[in-house]
């Protein structure tokens, strides 16, 4: 009976594991406009968004001239999964704002807090509009 429950311990170990590991993030996108991620703006151009392997929450975004921040990130879910890699921007008058982040075949994304500018501004605009900008999984 220990041999049994120490056999099921360790193959729910190993799912779990291989679970957390497909949900990892890390993606390119050539997007172009100026955006804002977190409280920074980025020019256009293109980029790369990888999560922290120790903390999938913490998802470091970086450009081709080797600058690079970290954003604070929430999971956030579709049931049927994401059936492409895409970043999605809320669009509030002419500034963007990185909203999601999705990977195809997940079920699970990444989504990044309103910031207050993106608060102060929807306070002044119509609803946001979506905004999708097609990614591609980095290597």
């Amino acid at each position: 009976m220990k041999t049994l429950r120490s056999i099921l311990l360790t193959l729910a170990v190993l799912l779990l594991a291989t679970a957390a590991q497909a949900q990892q993030t890390n993606v390119r996108a050539d997007i172009p406009f100026n955006f804002f991620a977190g409280e920074r703006m980025y020019p256009a151009g293109e980029y790369w968004l990888t999560s922290m392997p120790s903390n999938d929450a913490v998802v470091r975004i970086g450009s081709v001239d080797e600058t690079s921040h970290n954003l604070l990130s929430n999971t956030c879910s579709n049931v049927t999964g994401a059936k492409t890699t895409k970043l999605v921007f809320r669009r509030v008058g002419q500034n963007y704002f990185l909203y999601q982040v999705w990977v195809a075949g997940n079920q699970d994304g990444r989504e990044f807090f309103k910031t207050r500018a993106e608060t102060l501004l929807a306070q002044n605009h119509d609803k946001p509009e979506m905004v999708i900008v097609a990614a591609n999984i980095a290597q």
